[in-house]
């Protein structure tokens, strides 16, 4: 094994808080007002290679966009050699191909016919969050606040085991827990 590898292998043997995923996020989302501060703060040589930085990550970013638009838009199809004559009743149209082979129109169709025999269902009203969770505190301080106690029944397979309390980030109680 390299040796660089240790925070992997860590990462294997222990995993991550339960959290991660979401701190991750917020420091993605964090990160573009961090750079556009250090953008307007830099002055100079750096200035100028920043910027020259940004623009080519701009051009690549555009490149990909057209590539997604491109692969999405009909395609006007090229002109047929003259070897191909066309019949008279096409002569006039504009040929157009899709570039997708399934169209959302058809999507929707098929949806449509599947959908016709089903069942109408009452309509099911969402339980918001904070009706279904109650926040609970943990630390010496009561300061972290990432638990959450569950307050509806909930359904749990047959060999449900309780992670350790330390852990737990959803807490499931016992007389709210059913086996089916």
């Amino acid at each position: 094994m390299p040796q660089g590898d240790h925070i992997e292998l860590h990462r294997k043997r222990y995993g991550q808080k339960f959290d991660h995923a979401e701190r991750v996020r917020k420091r993605e989302a964090r990160e573009v007002h961090k750079r556009s501060e250090r953008a307007q703060a830099v002055f100079g040589l750096k200035a100028k290679r920043q910027s020259n930085e940004r623009f080519k990550e701009k051009i690549q970013m555009k490149k990909t966009l057209a590539q997604h638009a491109e692969r999405l838009a009909k395609k006007k199809k090229e002109k047929q050699d003259p070897g191909e004559a066309l019949p008279a009743y096409l002569l006039d149209r504009e040929r157009q191909e899709r570039s997708r082979v399934l169209t959302n129109m058809l999507k929707q169709k098929r949806k449509a016919r599947a959908g016709r025999w089903d069942v109408p269902l009452a309509r099911v009203k969402p339980i918001t969050e904070e009706e279904m969770f109650r926040v609970v505190k943990s630390g010496k301080r009561q300061k972290k606040g990432w638990k959450r106690m569950v307050t509806k029944p909930t359904f749990v397979g047959q060999n449900f085991t309780r992670k350790p309390a330390k852990y737990e980030r959803f807490i499931r109680p016992a007389a709210l827990r059913f086996r089916q």
